[in-house]
């Protein structure tokens, strides 16, 4: 009677699952297909749901329309270099704070945790005041700099960090490795799964970021693809196809970057405790 119950219960979960996955996944699928599709199928009634005729036309159109390669390398660089440094500079911080003793680490911490609490909108002023007072609009400098440190990252490397037993550590000190070798020898190999999910993490945040981009940048060569992709649908106007294109390959390397570090984001989730 039991098994019965449990499995007529599964039989719901599992079908709530998949209703909820065709709803999640059907514009992705509505995307792909408008992308090959032509102008008379787009605009079709009642609608088509495969291209009458497959065409890779809207892709080089989208290229002419705009300079999406400039678009594409921007975020590229700025996604890039955000990434690379804020975990960097997230481990070393994350590593002083789990394995270090010096006065003031718990009032560090909270100071950490307080920053998570703040929305983005409440510091945005601040921020473009202070990268308006170095000169940095419409520079590389303003799209990456103020995206370098992250109380979320930091937090959730040393919340691992913590878990790695202290016998490792010893173990490294009567080697001679010193704090950046024990960092480097002992706490980097054993935190891949973590370091892997918070580089995804970080790179999908800013590689779809928006509002800071169109704030801090005026011309055209210095868009990101969020910003430009929003500038090229008002000159597209009603043509789906060529925005379906542009989206298309605007997500490529999102997908590319979600399947090689889904892994890592799947093993850190079961692993990474919350304890101080």
């Amino acid at each position: 009677m039991e098994a019965r119950k449990s499995v007529k219960k599964s039989w719901y979960v599992h079908l709530l699952l998949f209703t909820g996955t065709v709803l999640m996944i059907f514009p992705f699928i509505w995307m792909f297909l408008s992308a090959f599709k032509t102008d008379l199928d787009v605009f079709s009634y009642p609608p088509k749901w495969l291209p009458s005729t497959w065409t890779l036309e809207n892709f080089p159109r989208v290229l002419e329309m705009v300079p999406f390669v400039r678009y594409y390398l921007n975020s590229i660089v700025v996604t890039s270099s955000i990434t690379f440094g804020q975990v960097f500079l997230s481990i070393l911080a994350a590593y002083a704070l789990a394995r270090l003793h010096f006065p003031g680490k718990t009032a560090v911490t909270i100071l950490l945790l307080s920053t998570m609490i703040m929305p983005f909108q409440v510091t945005l002023v601040p921020m473009f005041m202070i990268v308006y007072k170095f000169g940095w609009i419409d520079t590389y400098q303003g799209l990456i700099v103020p995206f370098l440190f992250s109380g979320f990252s930091i937090f959730f490397l040393r919340q691992f960090f913590v878990t790695i037993p202290k016998d490792l550590e010893d173990a490294a000190k009567i080697d001679g490795c010193g704090y950046f070798g024990i960092l480097f020898n002992v706490i980097m190999p054993n935190s891949k799964a973590p370091i892997g999910t918070i580089s995804l993490f970080v790179f999908l945040t800013h590689w779809r970021s928006y509002l800071w981009p169109l704030v801090v940048t005026n011309s055209p060569e210095m868009r990101t693809l969020p910003v430009g992709l929003k500038y090229f649908v008002e000159e597209g106007g009603t043509q789906y196809n060529l925005m379906m294109a542009a989206s298309l390959m605007a997500i490529i390397p999102v997908l590319i970057v979600y399947i090689v570090a889904e892994r890592h984001l799947v093993k850190s989730t079961t692993l990474t405790g919350l304890k101080f």
